[in-house]
């Protein structure tokens, strides 16, 4: 696992091929419980270096009802975005996950983490590329009794997504309970 960190962190694929920096940004360790795959880095995340280090990584947080020192922890939860790069902005918010980076990585690293027990797929690029390309987010999220107990989709939960938050308030009352049950029992 080290070796693939290693060459991932190091990966220049994109490199002059959109207007992010490459820069990327990943965390894993071959003990993860728990699998996040998100969009991709956002600017603020970049600046630090650390995935989801922004107002997106507080309300993820929140959701799975877990503290920052817990989250950080890559025995307790890996970190793998569409893309590890931040792609840069476009007209509506961020620019989509260039799909190099999945497919250049995702299939190795995820077969060097034998222990994740629950995998969350953040926003529509993940649920189009794991779960079913015809689902959009709401499709998604509803079906999470049908996904559980090793798989769940949530939307993105960047500040932009207030609309869908404020037109599904089912998804706060209903889904982030049982996630967070989910969640304690896993990282007990």
């Amino acid at each position: 696992m080290d070796l693939l960190l290693k060459q991932i962190r190091g990966c220049q694929i994109c490199e002059g091929k959109f207007e992010g920096i490459v820069s990327p940004i990943i965390q894993a360790s071959v003990d993860s419980k728990i699998l996040i795959i998100g969009q991709a880095p956002g600017a603020k995340t970049l600046e630090s270096g650390r995935p989801f280090n922004d107002v997106s990584g507080e309300r993820l947080r929140a959701w799975l009802g877990i503290e920052p020192s817990q989250f950080y922890d890559s025995r307790m939860f890996a970190i793998m975005p569409m893309a590890f790069c931040y792609p840069g902005k476009g007209r509506s918010g961020d620019l989509p996950p260039p799909k190099i980076c999945a497919q250049t990585w995702h299939k190795r690293l995820i077969q060097q983490m034998p222990n994740v027990e629950l995998t969350i797929f953040l926003g529509q690029y993940a649920v189009h590329e794991y779960l079913n390309p015809a689902w959009n987010v709401t499709e998604a999220v509803e079906h999470f009794s049908t996904l559980l107990p090793n798989q769940i989709a949530l939307p993105d939960p960047s500040p932009r997504n207030r609309f869908w938050l404020t037109s599904n308030p089912w998804f706060e009352k209903e889904v982030v309970p049982i996630l967070q049950n989910i969640i304690k029992k896993l990282t007990q």
